[in-house]
């Protein structure tokens, strides 16, 4: 009878209005989502983080000696420079001529020597510095009573501790409303009885401090002796009728009622291109700014501001017996297979809370690490690696309701259009813009590291479809036309160039090239013919929508038709590349011929049923213990399967304390950031996307160009009850789900204006049609 009567029933309550929908079909009690702990932190993977996009911070919470560790976004290793060999070009025809001959080795040899960027590793994001709390009437023997926990829905680090009979009580946080400051505030339980020393330092070698009476701490340092320089500035604010500062190389604080330290940092980068910046004018205009602004204003301001993206997703999963234990033991409870479905709704929100601290429009892009490093030499520089791992970062924006932390990428993209436009001259001969598996502050687009990794130029297509997927959420036809568009043609014209006929099949290939990190250099693999069909049908649409560029559309048209198809091989699997030999035995972390089902729809259950089954015979093969950020990848190509329980499996490997899970490399650390291991921020991403995949899909359109709002379509068997509110779908619409025992029991679809989709629950479908917002 269509969909079940169960839903219609409910379809008819949920008329009533908001007020049913939130009341009385739901009687759960939505808790504040928050990381909490009963000891501080004992290194840096265990303290707490808070971010603006420009500032963030680890708060460790120490009894004794307080440390926090910050970081400010442009403090980098390097100085603006070209990536680019002028005569790499020369030598791209002797490449592609070994990489025919099947010459892998020799390809490679000569690529390293003459192909790759100059020089050949990118520069490093780097620590900025550290403030340090000392309490010196406090004993490690003499605490009782401790507590530090991370509000997610506050964005606020608190930590309360007693000693001596005397409660100290610690709030630390990063406004976004005043992005360039951190603000820390300590009070005593008696008035006057609050003494500490305060100092901020840097790790790096060139610097110089000075500390006065009045209150002020300033740091001067350098990155390198040419490079970026920076200046730290902070202040303390005693209050109390016999507070008082004193100064030598830190400053002392004695008699006070409580205290507030206020502080930035800036550096001499211009932009991308350009050092010369005065970062002393700068903070002395951050602080002047606030210096008679009260603490209470500053964090209800913060919390306002935090609480406008945060709260625009719910997710409601059942609580157990476990729900109410410090974070660090119910880490441990899931990671030994106990029931935690409650633990779930934690990370998801613990994945959208690092997206608000390190992705701003106004900061740079999420790093491997997000805005957080505490490393001069980190792994893999910290920097932007985007043969999956940047792009990964973004995954929960759209879908989460978070469009805004997108716009560091975008804005981004058209400095690696620029430099990637010099990259396809030089090294290929090509129009358009390319960027190769990374690229830094300095927006290198070259291939770096080395042959094995670095020569895949597909990153620029794939980050370019992320202005399309905006597009495809927000429908903002004014940001197609005037942002995402040049930069996709310019993305696309380069792979129109680039591509090359393959003298055995005839079809069009890129080549070198690689399935990423995996197989060596190689025509055509299939996770660029995935990218690249994908781009060229987007542009071939976009110029629909605009009504603009015919002629280039029919340009990709007659060579979209001409990329190698998906193919499935001898072991029933996705071919990774061209020929047919795939290990099924091999469980390397990447599977990037899986791109085509997640994050990309170029393989799906309904249009591609062959390739579908082949694609998920290739997950099987690769196994479900792995890296934290591939795991975190797994969780939503499992959902893509349709499969809720695999997905939830890989779900308890990822939410798993690192280290303790047998055959499992990857996992969380006490403090829930994802580990590789090390730390690398994609992984809490992925777990975010995916469980919001697991909830909700919208990448399949009917053939009147609906979208298909696909309810429930990946639910676990361990999380038959809950409630969702304010996931995003495809087409402009956001959506809201209850169900009961595993069957949906009511939903509401909500777009700008009515609009018809195709609704899917289960194995039924029919047309419906949006509701108005705000009606």
């Amino acid at each position: 009878m269509g969909i079940s009567s169960r839903v219609m029933e409910c379809r008819s309550l949920a008329s009533l209005g908001a007020i049913l929908f939130f009341g009385l079909l739901v009687t759960s009690v939505c808790a504040e989502p928050m990381l909490w702990y009963t000891t501080p932190a004992a290194k840096w993977s265990e303290a707490l983080p808070i971010g603006n996009g420009r500032m963030g911070a680890m708060v460790f919470g120490t009894e004794r000696q307080n440390r926090i560790q910050f970081n400010e976004y442009t403090v980098w290793r390097g100085r603006p420079h070209s990536y680019a060999r002028p005569n790499a070009g020369k030598f791209l025809p002797e490449i592609r001529r070994l990489v025919k001959e099947g010459k892998q080795k020799e390809a490679a040899a000569l690529a390293n020597k003459e192909f790759m960027g100059d020089p050949i590793r990118q520069k490093a994001y780097q620590p900025c510095g550290d403030l340090w709390i000392t309490f010196p009437s406090v004993t490690s023997n003499s605490v009782s009573k401790y507590r530090r926990d991370l509000d997610l829905q506050t964005g606020v680090v608190r930590s309360v501790f007693s000693s001596a009979e005397l409660v100290y009580e610690q709030e630390t946080f990063a406004p976004y409303t005043r992005p360039g400051l951190l603000v820390h505030r300590i009070v005593a339980g008696r008035p006057g009885a609050l003494s500490c020393d305060v100092e901020w330092t840097t790790p790096h070698r060139i610097h110089t401090s000075q500390a006065n009476a009045d209150g002020w701490m300033q740091v001067n340092g350098k990155v390198e002796e040419d490079g970026v320089a920076f200046v730290i500035k902070g202040i303390v604010r005693a209050h109390g009728a016999n507070a008082r500062i004193t100064a030598d190389t830190r400053l002392h604080v004695s008699g006070a009622d409580s205290i507030e330290l206020i502080w930035t940092a800036s550096t001499n980068v211009e932009s991308w291109k350009k050092l010369g910046g005065n970062p002393q004018e700068s903070v002395n205009r951050t602080l002047d700014e606030i210096v008679a602004v009260p603490f209470a204003t500053m964090r209800d301001d913060h919390i306002k501001a935090h609480r406008a993206l945060f709260d625009r997703v719910v997710l409601e999963l059942p609580s157990t017996e476990h729900s109410a234990s410090p974070t660090d033991e119910r880490l441990a409870h899931y990671g030994r297979g106990e029931t935690d479905p409650d633990f779930v709704k934690l990370v998801f929100q613990f994945g959208r809370y690092l997206l608000i601290g390190c992705s701003r429009a106004d900061g740079q892009p999420a790093t491997l690490q997000g805005i957080w490093n505490d490393l001069l030499n980190p792994p893999w520089e910290s920097k932007y690696t985007c043969n999956i791992n940047t792009e990964m970062n973004y995954w929960p924006a759209e879908v989460t309701a978070l469009p805004e932390c997108h716009e560091a990428l975008f804005r981004a993209l058209p400095a690696l259009a620029e430099s990637g436009a010099e990259t396809a001259r030089i090294y290929y001969g090509c129009r358009g813009w390319v960027c190769h598996h990374n690229f830094d502050m300095w927006r290198g687009t070259t291939p770096v590291d080395g042959a094995a990794w670095g020569l895949w130029p597909m990153s620029s297509g794939w980050m370019s479809l992320h202005l399309w997927e905006h597009y495809l959420y927000s429908q903002d036809r004014a940001f197609l036309r005037d942002t995402a568009w040049p930069l996709m043609k310019g993305a696309a014209r380069f792979y129109a160039d680039f591509l090359i006929e393959d003298e055995k099949t005839h079809w069009l290939v890129t080549c070198p090239s690689m399935s990423p990190e995996h197989g060596g250099l190689v025509s055509g693999p299939t996770m660029d013919c995935q990218i690249i069909r994908s781009l060229f049908r987007a542009c071939i649409e976009t110029t629909q929508i605009l009504g603009i560029d015919a002629d280039f559309a029919k340009e990709l048209a007659q060579k979209v038709v001409r990329l190698p198809p998906n193919q499935v091989g001898k072991h029933g699997q996705l071919q990774e590349w061209m020929d047919d030999r795939d290990d099924p035995k091999n469980q390397h972390r990447h599977f990037s011929h899986l791109w085509g089902v997640y994050p990309g729809a170029d393989i799906t259950w309904r249009d591609s049923p062959k390739e579908f089954q082949g694609a998920r015979q290739s997950l099987i093969y690769r196994g479900d213990a792995a890296t934290g950020w591939s795991m975190g990848w797994k969780v939503n190509e499992w959902a893509r399967f349709l499969d809720g329980d695999h997905a939830a499996t890989i779900l308890s490997n990822l939410l798993t304390p690192v280290g303790t899970k047998k055959g499992v490399s990857g996992g969380l650390y006490r403090n829930l950031f994802d580990a590789h291991p090390p730390f690398q921020i994609d992984g809490n991403f992925g777990a975010t996307a995916g469980i919001a995949e697991m909830l909700l899909q919208s990448h399949l359109r009917d053939d009147k160009g609906r979208w298909m709002i696909h309810l429930l379509p990946a639910l676990p068997k361990a999380w038959n009850t809950g409630k969702v509110t304010g996931l995003r779908a495809r087409g402009g619409f956001t959506v809201d789900i209850v169900w009961r025992d595993g069957h949906v029991t009511d939903y509401r679809v909500v777009s700008a204006k009515p609009t018809e989709y195709l609704l899917r629950i289960g194995q039924e479908e029919r047309i419906e049609k949006s509701r108005e917002a705000g009606k």
